[in-house]
This record gives C-alpha cells, structure tokens and sequence, in this order.
C-alpha cells in the first residue's frame, strides 16, 4: 500500500504529518512513502531529507490520487481525495463540523479523527490533543512573556529588587500544566485554576498555587478526563469569584476548550478593565471562540491597556517539534490499524470490535458509521 503525505493547506498551517525519520517506520512495515513537495519546508524538514529515509517526492496531484492511505494534519488538506475506499487520517473537527464528515462519507472515503483517540492506557503514544496541547501552553507562555512589558523572575539587583511576575493559567489540563511548568521556569509566580477539584495535586505538585472557588463542581469531568460544560449560572458565579484574581495577575492565560461547542467565556471585559496597563492575556482557546470577552483570533487587541493575543493555532507556531510529535502519535495509530500483516494487503483494514479502531472511526463503506457525529447530523 501507498502511504500519502499531502503539504498542509489550512490557512496558517506549518506542521507537517510525518517528519522524515517517520518515513522509515512506514516503509519497515511494507508501505511505500509519498511526501508532496514542499510538504515539510514550512517545519523545517526539506524535500532532499524525506529522500534521504526513503521517501518518494512527488506532486499533490499524484499524492491524492494514487495513495491508498492518506496521513494529515487536516483532514481538509485532503481536497481531491475522492476515491472511494481511500482512508484518510488526521484532525477532521467531527463534533463542530458533521457536514464535512457527512460529505466525506459521500465520497467514500474512510476517515479517522484523531480528536476522537479514547484516552486509555493503550492509546496514549496516539494522543495527538495531549501532544498539541503541551505545544500550545509551553507557546502561550512565551507569547506572554515577550508581550509583557516587565521580566518574570524575581531580580536582586544593585538596582534594586525586582518583583516577580504573577501568572493566573485557567484550566489545568495538558496546556495548562505545561504553561504552569513553563512560567515557574522562567521565575513567575503562579496560581491556577481549574473547574475539576481533581487536578489541585497536579498544580499543586508543579510549584503553583491552586485557587479555591466555592463551586459545586462534582460532575466537572467526563470520563476521558477532559473538563464537561458547565451551564450559564455556573460560568457567571466563576467569573464573579474570578474578578479578584486576575485583576492582581500581570499575566492570565486561559486555555478551557470543551470538544465541538464553543469555549466558555471565562474572562470578561469587566475583567481587563481591572487589570493593571500592560498585562498580557493570552487566550488558548481562540480557535473555539475563546475565553476571553474580547480575543479576536490570530490579531493583538489592546483594550484599555492590556494586550490580548489568541493565537488560533499555537501548535503551528513551534512547527518542528509539533510535527515531530504529532508524526509519531498519528504513525503509532497507523501501524496499529494495520495490524500484523503491516502494509501488505491492498486496503486499510477496519476492525471495528477494537475500541481505538471504533472510537475514531468517522466514516466507512459510504456512510457516517460515529454514533455521536450521527447524533448531531439527526
């Protein structure tokens, strides 16, 4: 079988799905390798480099038409496949777009979501959300502190003393731990907040401070861990118990997404105008509508002082270790698909009593086979 890796065209994309030492994992399995050209440039991985592992490069046409497996960042990047039986891989948006996934079902072509990887023990080295999620909270925090018109480590100088900044991270899953992690590195103090009582150790055991809100949140979490919606009454007593907070923070950065709905509005207005001129509020949620009151993806909005940045793809700003995290998540998935027989039979085998095969399975045989991306199409 034909493995394809198409150069990624969502707007502002720069990873790629498979980095060059990834090519040899796929070709030890039997499957023959088709990069497009260009197709890792923007990540730092050169045409010549995928040759060099046994790769062959070739145009996107040729790419989409002729591999019988698809590998993607987007499963957009996909335009043009249509043949049916062709099995594409990649982020699909299933929950927030099930037209596209209606449609590519009428295209015959098998899909995967790798957003929809069960969070066990066996899937783990699949899970592309946690590896991007590490990208964008270790970004966020270097966006910060370059917006920051102030240092983040505590100086004792000749100078004189120089305080350390403060650092509010709302929502403590893999971003935030990660943003924790990075703003303690560089010397910030740091506090952290989260709707799921559960993850104070975790905080806790990274040198921050936990923020106590008295808020019934017992059903926070669904049972792959990810944080649940919570409804309006609950998002408005937050945000009031919240004003204190982030109006002492220097830096807020807020990173709650919840899967196909848009991101709860956890900082409002109100808020920013509280906060001190020149604190930085980096919005991780941009690509779902944000956290934020006023982020407008992918632009600087200043209100009143303080700068907001909600960058809609954080992954895509640190290319090359994103895409060498991603390519080993999605070429576990892959071989894992593929069984013992590896690339030696003719299509991608479906086992669907396996519950990683069942639980990213979007579309198969010309229909939406997911039982929730159903749901929503009714």
């Amino acid at each position: 079988m034909k493995v394809g890796i198409p150069r990624e065209i969502f707007p502002g994309e720069t990873r790629v799905a498979v980095i060059p030492t990834g090519v040899q994992a796929l070709t030890k399995a039997g499957l023959q390798v088709a990069i497009e050209t260009g197709a890792g440039v923007a990540a730092g991985f050169p045409d010549a480099v995928y040759v060099a592992h046994g790769a062959e490069i070739q145009s996107r046409s040729d790419v989409l038409s002729t591999s019988e497996i698809l590998l993607t960042v987007h499963a957009a990047s996909s335009d043009g496949a249509s043949r049916s039986g062709q099995a594409v891989i990649g982020f699909a948006d299933p929950l927030g777009s099930p037209r596209a996934i209606q449609d590519a079902a009428g295209r015959g072509l098998t899909l995967f979501s790798m957003e929809l990887m069960p969070r066990i023990t066996r899937a783990q080295s699949m899970d592309a959300l946690s590896s991007m999620a590490t990208i964008a909270g270790y970004k966020g925090v270097l966006l910060a502190a370059d917006a920051l018109p102030r240092m983040f480590p505590m100086l004792m100088t000749a100078a004189g003393t120089i305080s350390p900044a403060r650092v509010f991270i709302v929502g403590a899953g893999v971003a935030g731990l990660q943003a924790i992690a990075t703003a303690r590195r560089l010397g910030a103090k740091v506090e952290a907040y989260d709707v799921r009582p559960a993850v104070k150790e975790q905080v806790q055991s990274l040198g921050a401070k936990f923020v106590e809100l008295p808020l019934e949140s017992a059903d926070a979490e669904d049972k792959g861990g990810y944080a649940k919606a919570q409804d309006e009454s609950f998002y408005r007593r937050q945000r009031e118990m919240m004003l204190k907070v982030v109006a002492a923070s220097d830096v807020v950065i807020t990173t709650a997404l919840i899967p196909g709905k848009r991101a709860p509005v956890l900082i409002t207005t109100e808020m920013i105008e509280a906060m001190q001129p020149g604190s930085v509020v980096i919005d991780l949620a941009a690509e779902r509508g944000g956290n934020c009151e006023l982020t407008t993806p992918d632009e600087r909005v200043v209100h009143k002082g303080v700068t907001i940045l909600g960058p809609s793809n954080p992954a895509a700003l640190v290319p090359y270790h994103a895409s060498q995290m991603y390519s080993k998540n999605i070429i576990t998935f892959l071989l894992h698909l593929l069984g013992k027989d590896g690339g030696k039979g003719t299509a991608l085998p479906i086992n669907q009593e396996d519950e990683i095969t069942r639980e990213t399975l979007l579309t198969h045989g010309g229909a939406v086979v997911h039982p929730r991306v159903k749901e929503l199409l009714g």
